[in-house]
């Protein structure tokens, strides 16, 4: 039978704390745990009233990986859930709004992926997402330098934008965003894909074909649609070690000069708290959100 531990008033059952999920660094159960209740005062805004999609590796991320996004089978009673609409019918989903069912969630070993919207209301965004997705040999290195003429042009029209590793080979851009739908994000996020395409052509594909993006690097407007996810801020990502989606300043974007600059593992993200905070807290000032030009 699995441990049970308290966690803010409620009983959690915690099981194979000592198994190995990441092998290449000896990383265990426990350990996870222990990186996610670390981060908890952060992550928990990002995951509040946004239905969580869960890409589960419960052997490691060398064993089965599959995506849960109905309320998972022996889920507790105390975990709040929301009916969200979908294209086949409303289905039941898991809102992650507190420590105890932060920590129930992390041991089912999962990432964490949101859309850019808050329950109950699919259709009305309140950020857009940019996936830089470097296509071999480009790196995250020539993401960075997408990333900055990203900033600038939604500076342009008065949307502050912030950054993130996704803690695979990429970045990602983040803005607050206010009064417009999904649709309308996400038409607006490819008109500066292809602006991005028109200005940086030996850099940038805004199109998903493949035969377009080695050396290049793929701006993914496509995951502003209500349907679609990201991966949420302060998740650990299902690769051979314990890469976590981090926040990073502007001046690391602009210094990087290797893909190893931006590599962050779970034991770096302490520190980092320490001495950034939250570099994603913009994100949360309703004043400070962007309103989209008319379309």
């Amino acid at each position: 039978m699995a441990p049970i531990t308290e966690v803010e008033g409620r009983r959690v059952a915690l099981s194979n704390l000592e198994k190995v999920l990441y092998p290449a660094t000896g990383f265990t159960k426990a350990e996870v745990l222990h990186y996610y209740a670390t981060v908890a005062g952060v992550l928990l805004p990002h995951l509040r009233d946004r239905p969580v999609s869960f890409l589960r590796y419960p052997d490691g991320p060398d064993g089965q990986v599959f995506f849960t996004k109905n309320v998972p089978p022996g889920t507790p009673e105390w975990v709040t859930t929301a009916e969200v609409p979908r294209s086949d019918g409303p289905a039941r989903m898991v809102l992650v709004q507190d420590l105890p069912s932060l920590m129930w969630a992390a041991n089912l070993v999962t990432e964490f992926h949101t859309p850019q919207w808050v329950a109950p209301a699919p259709a009305e965004a309140d950020r857009l997402v940019f996936d830089l997705d470097p296509g071999p040999p480009a790196t995250v290195v020539q993401c960075c330098e997408v990333a900055l003429w990203l900033r600038e042009r939604l500076a342009a029209d008065g949307i502050g934008a912030c950054a993130k590793t996704s803690g695979a080979k990429g970045l990602h851009l983040l803005a607050g965003v206010r009064g417009a739908s999904s649709e309308r994000v996400s038409e607006y996020a490819k008109t500066l894909a292809v602006e991005a395409e028109r200005a940086l052509p030996r850099l940038v594909v805004h199109r998903m074909t493949r035969s377009l993006r080695p050396g290049k690097v793929f701006v993914d407007w496509s995951q502003n649609a209500a349907r679609k996810t990201t991966a949420t801020p302060y998740t650990l990502r299902a690769r051979p070690e314990p890469a976590v989606s981090a926040p990073v300043t502007w001046e690391e974007v602009a210094d990087c000069g290797s893909p190893e600059q931006l590599v962050f593992r779970a034991g770096d993200l302490a520190p980092r708290l320490t001495d950034y905070g939250d570099l994603l807290s913009a994100l949360f000032d309703g004043d400070a959100a962007g309103r989209l030009p008319p379309a």
